[in-house]
């Protein structure tokens, strides 16, 4: 009897540790869940043009099918892949409807590498190439959540449904503020091409790579994907204002913002005493603009009086201008009744000087990206920012002294010299 009771006991134990086994488990700390999970859609060009013979002795489409094959087989755990085609349905010459045909072939969330594979093989060049409108879906399609996003565009040629400027329509995506990158892939481009492909990068902060090998062109989609699955600091949209009385109160982070030609945007930062702020400042030319231009961050206090001021000028060279400034509040003693004195405000003002060509287009603004940190200030003397001197300052007070110093050498030289000319 007592034999009959333990095996029956044994058999329990080992049924319930079965039913243990096969319930779902969650996912693992290191795992991002759905909310956090970076995403990445392929949007891939199956027009006409992808027939032709020129990658490595195959057709263009059949060396994309190939790098996706790959690709496929190697993305990282975690990321939530999807794939949008365009071109890929409609035959006909009816324009309107070519501009149309564009859809998910591979919808975004956990990747089934099989089924993925099996859609990707059904893809024949069939007809026009809708890139603004594939913008569009691929941007829809990726929607929520808080993980980094990536449009990862492979295409052999220019958009062929203006007036929809593929352009225009990255510079839309990227005002939004849903901090998505759009990396393109031009197939044997041509000039043209390049042109249009890289604006639409530089648009979204995104690359843009010429293809010319089906190597190359796996190793560039793997690559974009893996970097989609690095965890980024993803910055804060915010809204500048017009004056300070009114401007968002910024804590330390990463913020973005979008400001028109030769605007102004004013922000607010909180400062206690015996604390540091540290800005800068970096304004993107995402479209043609006149080689001269420039960027100031300013910080002044409520009442307009300027505390520091970084500034920079650029000549046209890179698509990035930037500055910086550190300012410290002195320390001060609490009020009576309060366990700390209170926070100054400090305005920060942000400013360019860019423009550009009549024929281009001011709407959206171009991207600006505000970092803001409050350390504990500094206490050593010789730290620039210990007398609240912003950069440059110390340079011009030693010029000033060495003048100085160099005026009073030569004053008392001179009468010596005319003293002793008089005495001979």
């Amino acid at each position: 009897m007592i034999t009959r009771k333990r095996l029956a006991a044994g058999v329990c134990g080992l049924l319930a540790a079965m039913a243990v086994a096969l319930l779902p488990t969650p996912a693992s700390a290191g795992e991002p869940d759905a909310k956090t999970a970076p995403k990445v859609e392929l949007t891939l060009d199956v027009s006409g043009s992808m027939r032709a013979r020129d990658i490595d002795g195959q057709s263009r489409m059949s060396a994309a099918k190939q790098a996706f094959n790959e690709v496929l087989d190697a993305v990282p755990d975690g990321v939530q892949l999807g794939i949008r085609t365009l071109g890929a349905d409609y035959r006909g010459e009816d324009r309107k409807t070519g501009c149309k045909d564009t859809r998910q072939l591979y919808p975004v969330g956990p990747l089934d590498r099989t089924e993925a594979k099996t859609a990707v093989a059904t893809l024949s060049p069939t007809g026009w190439t809708p890139i603004g409108p594939a913008l569009l879906g691929a941007a829809h399609d990726l929607k929520g959540g808080e993980g980094s996003r990536r449009i990862v565009l492979i295409t052999d040629g220019e958009d062929t449904c203006a007036p929809l400027d593929p352009c225009q329509v990255a510079r839309d995506i990227a005002a939004q503020g849903i901090h998505l990158t759009v990396d393109t892939l031009g197939l044997l481009p041509d000039a043209k091409t390049r042109k249009q492909l890289s604006c639409i990068a530089e648009a979204t902060g995104g690359t843009y790579t010429s293809v010319q090998h089906t190597k190359q062109l796996r190793d560039r989609v793997h690559q974009l994907v893996e970097r989609t699955a690095d965890p980024v600091v993803t910055p804060v949209a915010t809204q500048g204002a017009q004056s300070c009385a009114g401007a968002p109160k910024l804590k330390p982070g990463l913020y973005s913002d979008r400001e028109k030609f030769a605007e102004h945007r004013w922000y607010q930062v909180d400062v206690k005493p015996g604390q540091e702020l540290r800005a800068s400042v970096s304004v993107s030319a995402d479209r043609a603009v006149n080689n001269d231009y420039g960027v100031l961050l300013r910080a002044s206090t409520e009442h307009g009086r300027e505390l520091v001021r970084g500034a920079e000028a650029g000549d046209g060279r890179t698509d990035v201008i930037s500055s910086g400034l550190r300012y410290p509040e002195p320390p001060a003693d609490a009020p009576d009744g309060a366990d700390e004195p209170p926070a100054k405000t400090v305005c920060l003002q942000v400013s360019n000087s860019f423009s550009a060509p009549p024929s281009v287009k001011t709407e959206p603004g171009m991207p600006v990206e505000l970092a803001i940190d409050v350390v504990d200030g500094p206490s050593d003397a010789s730290d620039a920012a210990f007398l609240g001197l912003g950069h440059g300052w110390w340079l011009l007070i030693t010029l000033a002294l060495t003048g100085l110093v160099a005026g009073l050498v030569w004053g008392w030289i001179s009468r010596w010299r005319v003293s002793v000319w008089r005495t001979n």
